[in-house]
């Protein structure tokens, strides 16, 4: 089998050659005790320690973050087919134990879990007509947001409807919690009306991540990594053809591998980055409505949704929109513009046996009306490279504009990451866990 070769963007400002490459940010993130946050994770989930315990009592002075998700209202009551009960659904699971949030055949999926726990609560209707056709007595479960292998929920929100009068909301509760032992737990179980969607009702998501530093970085990380990249800024010209950089397509860039023989290693350029040279990154974010597609993987290049429209319904009225012109605007991809509401960064101590006064980390939270596929992992990482190349404050926007998905960074380990909760209410700017002060 032939061996492709990756190519890197090519990055113009002065440090261009202090970043690392693919090969060397994967590198970079698996020399992590990532085994300390699966464990925090773990005991979140099953209660054993809250999340205030990395976070602090800032995210304890919310109101209840439970009652606050559950505030739907219900519709009024309809008789005949349409008195059907919908059940929203919160629960809590732990990344490291499945093999994502979505059903696949032959994998441990928590949908699948959740959905085979529902089965008895179908309606006998909906039950006959999946004895019919041979199919597993199973609910169908709708989720707020998908969740890849590895990833944590505290409060992932899902839904499920049933004809069946009798189910009880603690009947519902006992059977998922029987489903996975300490690895899945129902947080909460309400009725509400109809009308309600996880995940079209939901006006934002909350994630958290959580970047753990190995001990003997303890001493020597500092926030002079911007000091370090200064070396590597003036030989960009001099390495300009030992990287092979050059502007690639999407398509291309799909198709190439990591060359293993790279000759420029990590230990040649700066590792050291500051939490808060990676805080300021990511607060020139907050408050833009801007296309994450640089962000993405496994997502098309984004359409602008305005224009194209706009282009679309001129070309309707104007009878030159055939079934090739409206064809090409839906394929170029679903909208890829998310609006940031918070974005921040700060170091904090992990609890863990190893260490009495808590392992050093760092903690970011996102929060924003939508997020794409694996966004965020991309977004930690490459803050965490560009931080470390001592990069500009405005680096993160100015990646915005790249011709080329090689030009971020690939994405940040599963392990930290944790989707925190879903709000259905505005978004309220000082509702944080980490503070903008």
């Amino acid at each position: 089998m032939e061996k492709k070769v990756l190519v890197h963007y090519n990055h113009t400002d002065p440090c261009a050659f202090a970043r690392w490459t693919t090969k060397e940010s994967f590198q970079f993130m698996a020399a992590r005790p990532w085994q300390q946050v699966i464990d925090f994770y773990s005991d979140v989930v099953t209660g054993r320690k809250p999340l205030s315990a990395l976070l602090g009592n800032a995210c304890l002075t919310r109101s209840n973050l439970c009652n606050r998700l559950e505030s739907v209202p219900l519709s009024q009551d309809k008789g005949g087919r349409w008195a059907r009960l919908t059940f929203k659904i919160v629960v809590s699971y732990h990344g490291g134990s499945f093999d994502g949030w979505q059903r696949q055949p032959g994998l441990n999926t928590v949908q699948s879990l959740v959905e085979k726990s529902l089965g008895k609560f179908v309606d006998e209707r909906k039950a006959k007509q999946l004895r019919d056709k041979g199919l597993p007595l199973e609910a169908a479960a709708v989720v707020a947001g998908r969740t890849d292998k590895g990833v944590t929920a505290l409060h992932q929100v899902c839904s499920f409807y049933t004809w069946n009068k009798d189910v009880k909301s603690q009947d519902i509760t006992n059977a998922i919690n029987s489903a996975a032992p300490g690895k899945l737990r129902v947080v909460s179980v309400t009725e509400v009306s109809r009308t309600f969607h996880p995940n079209f009702t939901a006006k934002w998501r909350r994630y958290v991540y959580i970047f753990p530093f190995n001990d003997e970085e303890d001493m020597e990380q500092s926030n002079q990594s911007g000091e370090n990249a200064q070396n590597f800024k003036s030989t960009q010209n001099h390495h300009e053809n030992e990287n092979g950089c050059y502007q690639c397509s999407e398509t291309d860039a799909g198709n190439l591998i990591i060359n293993d023989n790279e000759d420029i290693g990590i230990e040649k350029k700066p590792w050291k980055f500051s939490v808060s040279r990676v805080n300021q990154l990511l607060q020139k974010l907050e408050g833009k409505l801007l296309s994450y597609k640089m962000f993405a993987r496994d997502t098309k290049p984004s359409r602008n949704v305005c224009i194209g429209m706009t282009d679309l319904m001129q070309k309707c009225s104007d009878g030159r929109a055939s079934n090739a012109v409206v064809t090409d605007f839906l394929s170029r991809g679903p909208p890829t513009e998310c609006f940031v509401f918070h974005a921040r960064a700060k170091e904090s101590k992990l609890p863990c046996l190893e260490h009495e006064r808590g392992s050093r980390v760092m903690c970011i939270e996102l929060v924003a009306n939508r997020f794409l596929r694996r966004m965020v992992r991309v977004l930690v990482a490459t803050a965490i490279r560009e931080a470390a190349a001592g990069a500009n404050e405005d680096a993160l926007l100015k990646l915005m504009d790249a011709t080329c998905r090689r030009a971020t960074a690939p994405p940040a380990p599963p392990d930290g990451l944790c989707l925190v909760d879903v709000g259905y209410e505005e978004f309220n700017p000082r509702d944080c866990l980490i503070s903008k002060e």
